[in-house]
């Protein structure tokens, strides 16, 4: 078992310097489609070598260009999104300082929020603001947390404002991490005392697991409010998990 171990750790670690050494020479000179198509292939390979399978659940057409919003269970959520549909996102600061994690979300062109700070969230409000009005689909967690496999927490509601003044739409992704009987796998949450070295190592030495992601109906963001917003998202989540 722990040289089992060790050999899945190893890959991981491999592939994170590849990762590395990619952010570091080609994505300042690559285009934003390659970007993405890299970004794509990475976060499959890496989520292979955890034994994560990667499901798109029947569900909603996927929007090229929107907010995306989902509920966030895992420090894995990111890397799920992107294997099927690569997104700008916004997170936490506290995640750019997770070993290596943290630095390839900043290279993939993550934004970081520090809590408390409103002049900065201002400023990247704008920035988000831009990145939609150009095209591209940004996403975030609005728990602001992770919470355990079916709970949905309260969703904060400031930065659903980002889309009603870029004028695009927001869509809800519902994300699962399932066993092979179906039901929530018990090496996925990653919440209270869980750290990131504790959650690796249970994801490494558990059963293989399944991430479903469920995209949702899209919610117009013309004349809402973000709290109207921010709400009905969190219902279409809840409703989708609950589904």
């Amino acid at each position: 078992m722990k040289i089992r171990l060790a050999w899945r750790l190893a890959r991981v670690v491999v592939h994170l310097l590849e990762g590395l050494a990619t952010s570091a020479l080609v994505f300042p000179l690559a285009s934003q489609r390659l970007r993405e198509r890299l970004t794509r292939s990475w976060s499959r390979r890496l989520l292979g070598q955890c034994r994560i399978e990667v499901e798109q659940a029947p569900g909603a057409p996927v929007l090229e260009h929107a907010l995306i919003v989902a509920n966030h269970v895992s420090w894995l959520d990111i890397f799920v999104i992107n294997a099927l549909h690569p997104c700008r996102f916004v997170a936490k600061a506290e995640i750019r300082a997770w070993p290596v994690l943290g630095w390839l979300a900043a290279a993939a062109g993550t934004v970081f929020i520090a809590r408390g700070n409103r002049r900065e969230l201002r400023h990247i409000f704008k920035g988000l603001v831009e990145v939609l009005q150009q095209g591209q689909r940004v996403a975030f967690f609005p728990e602001g947390t992770t919470s355990r496999q079916g709970e949905v927490l309260p969703f904060h509601a400031n930065l659903f404002e980002a889309a009603i003044d870029a004028k695009v739409a927001v869509q809800p992704y519902a994300l699962a991490y399932v066993d092979a009987a179906g039901g929530y796998h018990p090496s996925i949450d990653y919440v209270g005392d869980v750290t990131f070295v504790d959650s690796l190592f249970a994801v490494l030495q558990g059963p293989p697991v399944r991430a479903r992601l469920t995209c949702l109906s899209p919610l117009d963001g013309a004349g809402a409010h973000r709290r109207e917003l921010a709400q009905a998202a969190q219902d279409a989540i809840t409703l989708g998990l609950a589904a």
